[in-house]
């Protein structure tokens, strides 16, 4: 009956842990000790308690994150410079990577720019649209 406690009480950790962190890391391990201590109340010995918690917890991460992490974490909003990805910016002063020059307006804001390419040259009035940002710089196409 100890091992039946010792268990729960190992899942309530987990369930702790992760309502803590809310980073889906230890929830699968809560569901291994519920029944690796299942396992213990019909007797199963300690090396079979174990493999229980060690399989259930691998079956369940590898099965439900993957879904968990869809539905629980689509919530996430992108914020600062991660928004900027995707958008159209003009370009205010020309593109060109050889010569290290360009800049781009974006949200009444002006950015370094540089083009994905490094052979084109982009000429100013030009719309773009961000691919990335390196550092304090936007990478357009």
């Amino acid at each position: 009956m100890l091992a039946v406690f010792l268990w729960l009480l190992a899942a309530a950790v987990f369930i702790i842990i992760e309502l803590v962190t809310l980073g889906l890391t230890s929830i699968w391990f809560a569901g291994g000790a519920i029944i690796a201590g299942i396992g213990a109340a019909f007797n199963i010995g300690f090396i079979g308690q174990l493999l229980l918690f060690a399989v259930v917890s691998v079956l369940l991460l590898i099965f439900t994150r993957p879904w968990a992490t869809k539905h629980m974490m689509n919530r996430t909003v992108k914020t600062n410079v991660d928004s900027l990805i995707g958008k159209q910016a003009q370009v205010k002063e020309e593109i060109d990577n050889k010569k290290g020059q360009g800049t781009a307006v974006i949200n009444g804001q002006e950015w370094m720019a540089r083009s994905e390419n490094d052979d084109n040259i982009i000429p100013v009035g030009t719309n773009v649209t961000i691919q990335r940002i390196s550092g304090v710089k936007l990478i357009v196409k």
